[in-house]
């Protein structure tokens, strides 16, 4: 008699089952149209392919086009190895790496025979995975061993393949699937066959290199980006995105407006340009009127420390590799001998700020009556991010943080936490991002910290979280190395979603480097620390802002706010009377006096981004008017009194927290 399983399903029915079942055949069984729209299977938690059989007793759930986030994983680790095979159908000699699923999509690394590849290749690369996809092959699961797949691998000259299965754990399954004639080593699950894609909703994308393994001493290869969908619909949906966001870029709008820009000279570092800089003040100015008006005391931290205290702090251990290092040692200048001994003590550009405060925190004695302690510093720091990291002002080398730390008691932290997350949504909802998500964080594999710390750290965040009232979700394994954080993921004007906001709880950093406080009860206690981060860097905010507004900001943050442009030059001394009324009103004011037609002119400091321009002329000096014309194609032209005029931009331009409060 053969052995049976009971396979449980979502409603609570059990399915008895002979082994050899698979999930397909359970499909099968309870109808038609569910076997059709089956994709993969969740068996006991785990993703997995339909022809897999059941090795137990197990709870299933079977995943359709519905169940999208596992949909979309699914097909896009598909079109990466459908993307593969097509490759080396086209280009006979290439060798294959790796080809994981992304955010929107899919991409596979190559080492070509001959060449790398360009972008001219894509069109034939998609139309060899149209004809892959429509053999509609089987995608079936073979279990090998680590010899038997090196040896597939070395007798194929697949050189990368077989480096790579010999450095899996020797008593790890491994698994190959084959498409047809076609093999490749991979975990899987796959779909049923390769006709289960839509051939119309995939897109090959660009084409970069990339290293081996991610190493710059290894082999440089050719890597293929694509992006895929469920359907013809989803894909035509996100290019449109895409297209919208490149009229968005950051790069291209700072350049458009003359914002900063970014040099070889200075790797991942921003040269701000008059106007960039005009931003960057005004977001730092109410960001410092805010958490003046929060109870913050405002600090600044040297850049240069001593490793001891980045040992001390554990970041040495954990962190050291994006850290800058500078040996403590004076630079030699003689001829034909080494620039430094390597003898000099060891220095490192601080990466963050946060051992920097604790030794604030240190200095004197801090009794519990003077807590909570808000320490805040707009700090500079430094990361050794890779240069093929590097993405415009987005993520860069040197930043500067709307940094904070709170030094509290345990009794203080859900009154901390609430009052933090009512700054961060005032915060939000001036700068234009009122709809934002928050996400728990839990701790990582790579931690310090004991098991208990560790649950009560997240039990505390999570009830201080609750008390806020805000929606949120977990994200298992993303805290901090030292405790859980709470994450703020923001959504722009396209959808697009940025995680800047941060609370980080760390119980561990107070301890190792020894940051006590007199407790009521007369004895040293360590505080509570609470990192935290509203706007995340400048730089990167400052980009997701002009992106989100596409170069149109808000009055109060815009470098230029109003331009005075002649018609003719009869006007030029009455346009430079307007210019100075409005700067007495506290505007940033240009003036256009030059030798063009206002159509010309108009259409120029519209591209500019420029939110009012003040057009005068000889009637408008006679009566001492301006014709207004704010951007925008659906704005309307006004001839108003210069005083009014005056009044008007002055209060519009008023940063939010001000209006606010004069209002």
């Amino acid at each position: 008699m053969s052995e049976m399983f009971s396979i449980k399903l979502p409603d609570g029915s059990v399915r008895e089952v002979e082994a050899g079942t698979t999930p397909a055949d359970v499909a099968a069984a309870i109808g038609p149209g569910l076997a059709k729209a089956a994709l993969a299977a969740r068996v006991n938690g785990e993703v997995r392919d339909l022809a897999r059989p059941f090795e137990e007793d197990s709870e299933l759930a079977l995943i359709t086009a519905r169940d999208e986030a596992d949909a979309l994983e699914l097909v896009r680790h598909d079109y990466a190895h459908v993307l593969a095979e097509a490759v080396q159908n086209l280009f006979p000699g290439t060798q294959i790496t790796f080809g994981p699923a992304t955010e929107d999509g899919f991409y596979y690394d190559f080492a070509p025979k001959e060449r790398p590849f360009t972008e001219e290749d894509l069109p034939a690369i998609e139309e060899e995975m149209r004809r892959v996809i429509a053999k509609d092959a089987p995608l079936v699961r073979e279990v090998w061993t680590r010899d038997q797949v090196r040896d597939f691998f070395e007798k194929t000259g697949e050189s990368f393949k077989a480096e790579w299965v010999m450095e899996l754990p020797a008593n790890e399954t491994i698994t190959m699937y084959r498409s047809g004639d076609w093999v490749d080593l991979c975990r899987g699950p796959h779909l049923a066959s390769t006709g289960k894609l839509d051939p119309q909703a995939f897109k090959l994308t660009r084409v970069s290199g990339a290293y081996w393994r991610g190493d710059q001493k290894n082999a440089m290869l050719s890597r293929i980006y694509g992006t895929g969908w469920l359907n013809r619909k989803q894909l035509d949906a996100h290019l449109a995105r895409l297209e919208e966001a490149a009229k968005r870029d950051h790069r291209r709008i700072a350049q458009e407006m003359d914002l900063f820009h970014l040099q070889q000279e200075a790797h991942g570092s921003v040269f701000w340009h008059p106007k960039g800089w005009v931003i960057w003040r005004q977001l730092e100015a109410y960001m410092r009127r805010r958490l003046d008006g929060a109870g913050y005391r405002e600090i600044k931290t040297p850049q240069l420390i001593d490793n001891k205290l980045w040992v001390a702090s554990g970041h040495w251990g954990k962190f050291r590799e994006n850290m800058f290092v500078v040996p403590d040692e004076v630079p030699s200048t003689e001829e034909g001998k080494p620039v430094l001994s390597g003898t000099g003590d060891l220095m490192a550009l601080k990466p963050m700020n946060c051992p920097a405060h604790v030794q604030v925190f240190r200095q004197g004695i801090t009794s519990y009556r003077d807590l909570p302690l808000r320490l805040a510093e707009f700090g500079t720091c430094h990361r050794n991010e890779p240069h093929g990291a590097l993405h415009g002002i987005m993520r860069v080398r040197q930043f500067t943080q709307d940094d904070a730390h709170i030094f509290c008691t345990h009794d203080q932290l859900v009154e901390e936490t609430v009052a933090f997350c009512a700054l961060l949504d005032a915060v939000y909802r001036d700068l234009g991002f009122a709809d934002y998500q928050v996400k728990l964080a839990t701790r990582p594999e790579q931690r310090v910290g004991s098991e208990e710390s560790w649950d009560r750290a997240e039990a505390d965040l999570e009830t201080a979280l609750k008390a806020t009232g805000l929606a949120y979700e977990i994200l298992p394994g993303e805290g901090a190395f030292y405790g859980p954080k709470l994450e703020f993921h923001l959504k722009d004007a396209i959808g697009r979603t940025w995680q800047c906001g941060t609370l980080q709880l760390d119980p561990q950093m107070p301890e190792r480097l020894e940051a006590t406080y007199v407790g009521e009860d007369g004895s040293k206690h360590h505080p509570l620390m609470l990192h935290r981060a509203i706007l995340g860097t400048f730089e990167r905010f400052i980009g997701i802002l002009i992106e989100h507004h596409a170069g149109r900001f808000p009055l109060w943050l815009a470098p230029v706010q109003a331009v005075v442009a002649t018609i003719v030059s009869d006007a030029d001394p009455y346009a430079d009377e307007v210019a100075e009324t409005l700067r007495a009103a506290g505007l940033r004011v240009e003036t256009d006096v030059r030798n063009e037609k206002i159509n010309y002119k108009v259409r120029e400091h519209s591209l500019a981004k420029v939110p009012n321009l003040l057009v005068v002329g000889r009637r408008e000096a006679e009566e001492r008017t301006v014709a207004l014309r704010p951007l925008g194609s659906d704005a309307r032209q006004e001839v108003l009194a210069l005083d009014e005029v005056a009044e008007r931009l002055r209060t519009d331009a008023l940063p939010p927290d001000l209006r606010a409060t004069r209002g």
